[in-house]
């Protein structure tokens, strides 16, 4: 006989649960780790789960206000949300500022626009959770689901009730590396200086303006024809943490990426053209080249590898699609004889309802963007069909592998591919068409990783005893208070980093926006560089013949920024010695790991948010238009001593490795 399951809080426990306080700090945190994740994906073409930073915050917080365990677990799955929402809107809505119009050649659009943003993201949202309620008992109860991430955090909100909250490690991290964003830029400095007068004068503070300034050597060639440069790592404190995160083996993966595409493939094609006379800037010719020929075999790259990580799914994918159908014969059974508080879900009439009443707005804006009735149709019926199928697939991956591996970016570039042939056979072309296919990947994108995010909490929710349908609703409301501020967001920092090409130029390369935009240009306009997206697409099978790891990655890091993924492999350095030293000392592995997530994840949230308020101070004091904003990014050091930049890497390395040891070693 299989054992009774038996959750933390028993479900005939009676507690306070569904608060004002736990939404309210619940809608806060899932904004501002929204806008994080915002930040953090438009720079490095990821995001990280914001599950654990969310259970940590949110007992800090609720603490204050003597909190039940339930509150908690409502205000962490309302804080969560955020994030998994950001993570589809990141991807896909940022590819309006990319793709162009094949008639102006001018971007499909100039700025985000508000209402059209939000109501994608709102719609997409809303209708992952609304999904999740009809998938949520299947997946929850099968036992051959691991739910590894979900398990991990209701230890720690476990851990949490005896007092060991982590907080301390969070929120130190995101001052110190709010602190090291805003010193490292020039702008930053001058906000201290209005703030404090003449200390811009003092000698210290232009020494850590130069120490915390991207390291980058140049060698510059007299004729760069077929020569290369050094550049080192940016002292990025959210890159350090992100190469942290995933690890020595992922980082590695994706800086060869960045080895291969400016180290290897840049000069080879610089070789090539010729053409570039004595005095050249190297460091010009080289971004230049990579703009414009490596990035585009970057994303054949990128598509073979969203493919191939589909394929090698295949399974899981196949079983997560036949469960979905099979769900839909057991709604109405699902729902009978239902009396346990731990079972207790929206009702599913309600939820059919809002399925319906999202659906015909959704309509309506597919018909703005396109302006065909069947088009909009064509799209809404695509929007909804994959959506829910995609769901469900995200639910089961994540019960499977977590959600920090989620390939929702492959499962909408599915999506975007089969939208952007239907509009070509129903003649919707132009910009109109491009539109429309970006508008339907966008929502797919957001249902899948919001349902694929709450799925994990859900579980966490089981576990730990908490209602199913006061985290349901709480996430609702935290997809409603990202939805409406991330828009604003996204508008702050293409404004704020338009000196340095904005959303898609060297500062915010959104990988995964820019493959969405030429995919979808390519196919409604039957214009794209089908040489070097060729090319990469072959240099991707190369790699899947061979056995190599993680082809996607590497096209990642090809489509990044080098100093950008050399940080992220120093943070993967780092965490191989902490590994090592565990090993070594047979230390609690499990207190070093989650130590190490916390102190990560502050790095993370404090240099992004970091970035985004600059970014805002920017657009205040200088209305687009109105005077160029100057020495706002980190630059090429000018004199000065420019390895004192490598203190950045020293402290950093000091804190992410002696904190989890410290952590291991405690009872």
């Amino acid at each position: 006989m299989a054992e009774e399951f038996k959750p933390y809080v028993p479900a005939d426990t009676r507690m306070k649960e569904f608060t004002i306080p736990a939404l309210v700090f619940g809608a806060i945190l899932s904004v501002i780790l929204g806008a994080a994740n915002a930040y953090l994906g438009l720079v490095a073409g990821m995001t990280v789960a914001a599950t654990f930073p969310a259970a940590v915050m949110a007992m800090a917080v609720l603490k204050l206000f003597r909190g039940t365990i339930l509150e908690e677990n409502t205000c962490r799955t309302t804080a969560a949300v955020g994030e998994a929402l950001v993570a589809g809107a990141i991807f896909t809505i940022p590819a309006f500022l990319i793709a162009k119009n094949p008639t102006t050649g001018q971007p499909i659009w100039d700025h985000i626009h508000y209402w059209p943003s939000t109501l994608l993201m709102l719609v997409g949202g809303i209708l992952g959770v609304l999904f999740v309620i009809f998938l949520r008992r299947v997946l929850i109860d099968d036992k051959t689901l691991p739910f590894p991430e979900s398990v991990a955090c209701a230890e720690i909100v476990k851990a949490g009730q005896g007092g060991a909250t982590g907080a301390r490690y969070v929120f130190s991290m995101i001052g110190l590396s709010a602190l090291f964003e805003l010193l490292r830029n020039d702008f930053g400095l001058q906000l201290v200086r209005g703030y404090v007068k003449h200390f811009w004068q003092l000698p210290v503070v232009r020494n850590f303006q130069l120490m915390t300034s991207d390291l980058k050597a140049i060698t510059t060639p007299s004729n760069p024809t077929g020569g290369i440069f050094i550049e080192s790592p940016e002292a990025s404190p959210a890159m350090v943490g992100v190469g942290y995160i995933i690890g020595p083996k992922l980082a590695s993966i994706v800086f060869a990426g960045g080895v291969f595409g400016h180290m290897m493939m840049a000069p080879l094609f610089i070789f090539i053209n010729g053409g570039f006379g004595a005095g050249t800037d190297w460091l010009k010719t080289e971004s230049a080249v990579w703009n414009s020929q490596v990035r585009p075999l970057a994303v054949g790259a990128m598509l073979v590898g969203a493919f191939y990580t589909l394929f090698r799914m295949r399974k899981s994918l196949g079983a997560g699609i036949a469960r979905a159908f099979k769900d839909l014969s057991q709604i109405g059974k699902a729902s009978t004889g239902e009396t346990s508080r731990i079972d207790r879900d929206i009702p599913y009439s309600i939820t059919i309802i809002g399925i319906i009443a999202l659906v015909i707005p959704i309509f309506f804006l597919y018909l703005h963007f396109s302006g065909s009735v069947i088009g909009a149709l064509v799209s809404a019926i695509v929007m909804t069909v994959a959506g829910f199928l995609f769901a469900a697939v995200a639910g089961f991956l994540v019960g499977t592998i977590g959600s920090s591996n989620n390939p929702i970016s492959g499962l909408t570039l599915s999506t975007l591919i089969v939208a952007a042939i239907l509009m070509v056979a129903i003649r919707v072309q132009g910009p109109a068409g491009v539109a429309a296919v970006l508008g339907v990947a966008a929502v797919v994108c957001c249902s899948s990783g919001v349902a694929g995010d709450i799925i994990q909490d859900l579980k966490a929710g089981h576990l730990l005893g908490g209602t199913p349908r006061a985290m349901e609703m709480g996430c609702i409301i935290g997809v409603i208070a990202a939805a409406f501020v991330m828009a604003l967001v996204l508008q702050l920092l293409n404004t704020g980093y338009a000196s340095m090409g904005g959303i898609g130029g060297e500062m915010l390369p959104a990988p995964q926006a820019g493959l969405m935009a030429m995919l979808s240009q390519g196919i409604i306009t039957g214009q794209m560089a089908w040489p070097l997206v060729i090319m990469g697409a072959l240099f991707a099978i190369a790699l899947i013949l061979i056995g190599a790891p993680s082809p996607m990655l590497i096209a990642v890091g090809m489509y990044l920024p080098f100093h950008t993924t050399f940080a992220i492999f120093t943070g993967g350095i780092i965490k191989w010695i902490v590994d090592g030293q565990i090993a070594k000392r047979k230390a609690n592995k499990e207190k070093a790991e989650n130590t190490g997530i916390l102190l990560a994840s502050g790095l993370i949230a404090g240099q992004a948010l970091m970035g985004i308020i600059i970014a805002a101070t920017v657009v205040i004091k200088n209305p687009p238009g109105t005077m160029e904003v100057k020495g706002l990014f980190p630059k090429i050091i000018d004199g000065g001593n420019p390895w004192l930049a490598i203190a950045v890497f020293a402290i950093l390395a000091w804190i992410l490795i002696r904190q989890p040891l410290k952590a291991a070693q405690e009872k």
